[in-house]
């Protein structure tokens, strides 16, 4: 399994545990809430789906709305599919979510992982958060060594566009230490997150956040008519 599929199959996982869900209101959930996937293939999502179910971790059940009854003879076609967490994807899930290894603290995966620490224990959210934030001091600590080498030879935009990167890094770094100490302090986050936490430069890889409860998404896209 790639790394990309194994952090889709986790967010899938995530959000199915939340409510079962058709494939579309996957798709929507996952192209608006988490940053990580805003420009993922939607044509990698349904053979994901299909290697959950095959795995017995989802099952697939007929939509029981009054809209998808209605859908079927109106428009000629098959009812929408809603995903279902079973309980052996249910106990998965909960795995996935007590590892805290060198993955975790990667750009892609720290933002998905990021997205669901309403669901992680606390000792856990602290081994990630510490982890990404060493793996970003790493990360800048080469970035000043390497502008440092190079400064005379960079043009004044190679240079400002270097020092931006670095920037980007500190500043999520700063954040990650508030974090950490609102943890260590036991205070759960509290109130939607601050813009400039929830959207860092995603060239530096920082997480998206899922929308509380109640929160807007983004309007719809034409409706999927087999999912």
């Amino acid at each position: 399994m790639s790394r990309r599929s194994g952090i889709l199959e986790f967010a899938v996982l995530g959000l199915l545990r939340e409510s079962p869900m058709h494939g579309y209101e996957l798709r929507k959930r996952l192209n608006t809430s988490l940053g990580v996937f805003r420009a993922f293939s939607y044509g990698t999502l349904y053979p994901c789906l299909k290697t959950l179910v095959a795995n017995g971790w989802l099952i697939e059940e007929p939509g029981n709305t009054a809209e998808d009854a209605l859908a079927a003879p109106l428009a000629g076609r098959r009812a929408k599919i809603v995903y279902r967490l079973t309980a052996e994807g249910k106990e998965h899930f909960e795995e996935l979510l007590s590892q805290t290894g060198p993955d975790a603290y990667e750009d892609e995966h720290f933002a998905a992982r990021f997205a669901f620490f309403g669901q992680t224990s606390r000792d856990v959210r602290m081994r990630v958060l510490e982890g990404r934030r060493s793996r970003l001091e790493e990360r800048l600590e080469k970035m000043r060594a390497s502008l440092a080498r190079t400064r005379e030879r960079l043009d004044d935009y190679t240079l400002e566009l270097q020092r931006h990167g670095m920037e980007s890094v500190e500043r999520e770094v700063r954040w990650l230490n508030e974090l950490i100490e609102s943890e260590r302090a036991g205070r759960d986050l509290q109130g939607p997150v601050s813009e400039g936490s929830a959207q860092q430069n995603t060239t530096n890889g920082a997480p998206g956040v899922l929308p509380r409860s109640g929160d807007t998404l983004r309007p719809d896209s034409p409706d999927d008519t087999t999912t």
